[in-house]
C-alpha cells in the first residue's frame, strides 16, 4: 500500500467508528478488512476488502498489505506478530500497543491459554473480559499517538 494506512481487522473490531473518527481528523486512510460486508462511512479514505471464509483469510491479507507505513488494528495476537514482522505499528481495540519487545510475552501467554483452555474443558474461562469505556478512551489516545508517531516516521 502506498501512504499512511490504517488497516482493521474488522470481524469483531469493536472500535471501528473511533478508527475512522481519528484516521479522518488525520488524513490517514482506513482498510476495514472482514469476510463478509461491513457498512462503512462514505469517505474518499475508507473502503473495504471483503476476503474470502478461508482460515485466517482477513489476517493473510492484512499482513499482505502491511508495512512501515501501516497501523494494524487487531486483538488477534499472532497477526500482532505477524503484522510486526512486517514492519507495521500494531494496536489492539483496548489501545494496548503490541511491539516487538512484547509480542513474545503475548504469544506466550496466549498459548499458556490455549493449553488451559484444552485441559479444563467445559469448565476454562472464555474469551476477553468485557469491553469497557474505558477500553475505548485508552484506545483513542493510542491510536491519536501511534498516527503522530507514523507521521513522523514518514516525514510528515
Amino acid at each position: 500500500m502506498t501512504g499512511l494506512t490504517v488497516l482493521v481487522d474488522a470481524d469483531a473490531c469493536p472500535v471501528k467508528e473511533e478508527v475512522y473518527r481519528v484516521a479522518l481528523r488525520h488524513d490517514v486512510a482506513v482498510v476495514i478488512v472482514a469476510n463478509s460486508y461491513i457498512r462503512i462511512p462514505e469517505h474518499r479514505l475508507v473502503s473495504r476488502q471483503i476476503v474470502t471464509d478461508g482460515f485466517d483469510a482477513a489476517d493473510d491479507w492484512i499482513v499482505e498489505a502491511s508495512g512501515p507505513a501501516s497501523l494494524v488494528i487487531t486483538a488477534d495476537i499472532l497477526l500482532a506478530q505477524r503484522a510486526l514482522e512486517k514492519g507495521a505499528r500494531v494496536l489492539s481495540p483496548t489501545g494496548k500497543p503490541f511491539t516487538d519487545a512484547s509480542i513474545g510475552n503475548a504469544v506466550a501467554v496466549r498459548a499458556i491459554h490455549a493449553d488451559l483452555r484444552a485441559g479444563l474443558g467445559e469448565g476454562a474461562p472464555r474469551g476477553a473480559p468485557p469491553f469497557t469505556k474505558q477500553d475505548r478512551s485508552r484506545f483513542l489516545g493510542a491510536m491519536d499517538t501511534a498516527l503522530v508517531a507514523l507521521k513522523k516516521a514518514a516525514g510528515g
